[in-house]
C-alpha cells in the first residue's frame, strides 16, 4: 500500500466519487469505479484508470489521506 493524491468528488450524501489520481508522477483519470467496502483499513473502492488498468484506492478519512493498493491482476505490471 503507498500514499498517492487522488482528486474526488464528495457529493452531498457524503459518497466520494475518485475523478484522478497523481501515481509515480503521472496524472491519470479514473474511467470507472465500482465496489466498495469499509474495514480497519478505510474505504476501499475499485476503479479502472483510462489505461484499462484497475486499482483499488483505500481512503483513511481520519487521516485525509488516500492509498493505492495494486490488485493482484495488476502486481506483475508495476
Amino acid at each position: 500500500m503507498e500514499p498517492i493524491e487522488v482528486t474526488a468528488r464528495f457529493d452531498e450524501q457524503g459518497t466520494i466519487t475518485p475523478l484522478e489520481l497523481t501515481w509515480k508522477g503521472s496524472h491519470l483519470r479514473v474511467e470507472s469505479s465500482g465496489r466498495r467496502w469499509t474495514d480497519e483499513d478505510g474505504l476501499h473502492i475499485l476503479v479502472i484508470l483510462a489505461s484499462g488498468r484497475m486499482v483499488e484506492l483505500i481512503y483513511r478519512s481520519g487521516e485525509g489521506r488516500w492509498y493505492l493498493q495494486r490488485t493482484r491482476s495488476n502486481r506483475a505490471y508495476a
